[in-house]
């Protein structure tokens, strides 16, 4: 992991990527979320080529984050509580496995503090259905269209966006609080 200054990344699938990348642009210590395509075998992928869900690519956010404000723990903490892990190549109405909930790690500590978190989570029986997030090691990120980035924040009244994302940031306002920019 190749990053400047101190910073970390942490690359997550949950669905759609306006959905994730929303969410994670809100925390404090998060200081650039790019929404593209990872964990397939087309090279340079188009969002055409990903919805045809023939890439094996996922919707993704790559996170750079400075864990001295927040960890990665506590950015696991907010993808699985922000996304439904436990529905296969899925989210809502968005189905394809590039929709796909997965983790991808950049260093065995974030490969072993998420096998621990989806245990715990397992355990303690946080959901009603099995998790079904993948872990595995980060690939090439390949990042989106122009038009894709900051989309919800650019997008807000677009029908998709008030229906679907606004709720998810509204559940992180009232549930992380203590972790939102100022």
């Amino acid at each position: 992991m190749n990053v400047a200054n101190g910073l970390e990344l942490a690359t997550f699938a949950g669905g759609c990527f306006w959905c994730t990348e929303a969410v994670f642009l809100e925390i404090e210590g998060v200081k650039k979320v790019v929404s593209g395509y990872i964990g397939g075998t087309t090279k340079n992928p188009t969002y055409r080529e990903i919805g045809t869900g023939m890439t094996g690519h996922a919707e993704a956010i790559q996170i750079t984050f400075d864990p001295k404000i927040v960890s990665f723990g506590e950015l696991l903490e907010i993808f699985f509580a922000t996304h439904d892990p436990t529905t296969l190549n899925r989210q809502g109405n968005d189905v394809g496995t590039q929709y796909r909930s997965e983790v991808f790690y950049y260093n065995d500590n974030q490969k072993e503090l998420t096998e621990e978190y989806i245990k715990l989570m397992t355990e303690e029986k946080t959901f009603k259905n099995p998790i079904v997030t993948r872990i595995s090691a980060a690939s090439v990120f390949y990042e989106a269209e122009d038009y894709h980035q900051n989309y919800y924040n650019l997008n807000r009244t677009q029908s998709y966006c008030s229906y679907v994302i606004t709720p998810k940031i509204e559940k992180l306002k009232k549930n992380f609080k203590d972790k939102l920019k100022n």
